[in-house]
């Protein structure tokens, strides 16, 4: 059996109520994001549930484009998200396992693909 361990967030931004600076949906600190790194990002709820587990070359401009984007798989869902968590991870064999692994495992509500539990 392979033992995989959900590796902990280095960036975790929140969801501002009425924020003055600069935002996108409502997140003011985006920039805390790494622009050119790869990796996994959990998208949260107020109640601490996840909602949709993603993966990217770069982290920053993925991220983002699922607030803009009308294609996004969340599309429907973007004010739900209170909590973004963001994961380093370059190497990506090791971002398609861990976001497979995460989906199923914390049971993320909007991935369609790469579900077993259901």
């Amino acid at each position: 059996m392979i033992n995989i361990t959900i590796p902990k967030p280095i960036v975790t931004i929140t969801k501002q109520n009425n924020p003055e600076l600069s935002n996108i949906n409502g997140f003011t600190d985006f920039h805390l994001i790494p622009r050119d790194k790869g990796g996994i990002f959990m998208f949260y709820n107020k109640n601490q549930e996840l909602l949709f587990v993603g993966k990217a070359r770069k982290l920053r401009p993925r991220i983002k484009k699922h607030f803009e984007d009308t294609v996004s798989p969340i599309k429907a869902h973007r004010d739900e998200v209170t909590k973004i968590e963001v994961c380093v991870i370059e190497d990506p064999v090791h971002r398609e396992i861990y976001e497979t692994f995460i989906i199923n495992e914390l049971k993320s509500m909007y991935n369609i693909d790469k579900v077993f539990f259901r």
